[in-house]
């Protein structure tokens, strides 16, 4: 055979479909997203848990969520809303119907009257655009800028792209699959899951604090910032790399599909670890008063939404460490970031709000755990 032929031979066999030239060059198609609800399908409880906690809810279409009796921004109705951001535990806040989120908020036309067209409503009131679930009052949220785009996508939707705009709105930026911190926001597209190639390697289950850390942090994870004489919220993971508790992982507490508001949301206590102060808190006037470790140990020091007295937010800090030096102060110069502990103000003040801060520094000197007992 001539050294012709055999090339062309060769060059066949490499066309040939399934020869080398096709097995290199062939790419395995990732895996498809499905979806939660197919996921509860099998995973009855996980899925229960996972629809009474937050996660699914960090953003929902208007026809979700127009049945659930939420309030609306001044000078807007339903037909003017296409995505509502959160709603569920702390703060709601609206997009309008080309994906940007509203700022500026306006008057409805008296009911007695002709309803007029709703685009004849001027809407040129600056804030009032964030409604507070705790107490239900509305703040603003970037009041008044013009054309806000919606680019929380990565943590507050499943299967996100940057590229693109979800449903061809350009006021949100990428694309996703679903709605919401679905099952496959933390275990990854389930399609080869379901498609019959097993459970070894086709889903993600991981228990590590940086799978949490991918949402659950602000800026750049060595710092914690802080505003308004409070942490910023979505930022624990910040906070928990800046204590003696860093080499734990999230789940080392917490169950990740159950609301640590629930009686079973979590895994471990505090005595879990602290056997010696445990034993000092049993009979103790703190314990007999219903004053638990995370009250002054992890003192609402971060606010998402409302601030509720002078040093007490909405949310519970991560950092543990109380700093009894009368000089300390918990945040930086600036107020812009929050050092790696709390300090008196924030640990006992937001009870004790009548008295000082030396008083609550002597105070916590004397056998706190056990404080009364005799």
């Amino acid at each position: 055979m001539t050294r012709y032929a055999t090339g062309l031979l060769l060059a066949g066999a490499l066309l040939l479909p399934g020869g080398a030239w096709a097995q290199q060059t062939q790419k395995k198609e990732p895996p498809k997203y499905i979806g939660s609800e197919t996921c509860g399908k099998c995973h009855i409880q996980q899925h229960n848990d996972w629809v009474a906690s937050g996660h699914p809810y960090k953003l929902r279409k208007a026809e979700d969520a127009r049945r659930l009796g939420l309030p609306l921004p001044g000078g807007y109705s339903w037909d003017d809303i296409s995505y509502i951001i959160g709603g569920r535990n702390w703060k709601l806040r609206y997009m309008d119907k080309q994906g940007y989120i509203i700022t500026s908020t306006g008057v409805m036309p008296d009911a007695k009257r002709d309803i007029m067209s709703l685009k004849d409503v001027k809407r040129d009131t600056p804030g009032k655009n964030q409604f507070n679930l705790e107490d239900g009052t509305w703040s603003n949220y970037n009041a008044g800028q013009k054309n806000l785009k919606y680019d929380c996508g990565a943590c507050h939707t499943t299967g996100y792209s940057k590229e693109g705009h979800q449903d061809g709105l350009p006021g949100i930026v990428g694309t996703w699959k679903e709605t919401g911190i679905g099952c496959e926001g933390c275990h990854g597209p389930g399609g080869d899951h379901v498609g019959g190639k097993g459970y070894k390697g086709t889903i993600q289950v991981r228990g590590d604090k940086a799978m949490c850390g991918q949402c659950h942090i602000r800026g750049k994870a060595e710092a914690i910032p802080a505003g308004g004489g409070f942490i910023q919220h979505h930022e624990q993971y910040n906070e928990l790399l800046a204590t003696k508790h860093k080499a734990l992982d999230c789940v080392t507490c917490h169950k990740p599909h159950v609301h640590a508001k629930f009686k079973d949301g979590l895994k471990a206590q505090c005595e879990t670890c602290h056997a010696k102060q445990a034993a000092d808190y049993k009979g103790s006037l703190m314990q007999l008063g219903g004053v638990k470790c995370v009250d002054c140990h992890m003192a609402r020091a971060t606010k998402s939404a409302v601030q509720k007295a002078k040093y007490e937010a909405d949310i519970r800090s991560h950092l543990y460490k109380i700093n009894l030096d009368p000089s300390a102060s918990m945040f930086t110069p600036d107020g812009k970031f929050a050092k790696g502990f709390l300090t008196v103000e924030y640990a006992c003040l937001n009870c004790h709000g009548g008295r000082s801060k030396d008083w609550a520094i002597e105070a916590s000197k004397k056998a706190i755990h056990a404080y009364g007992k005799k």
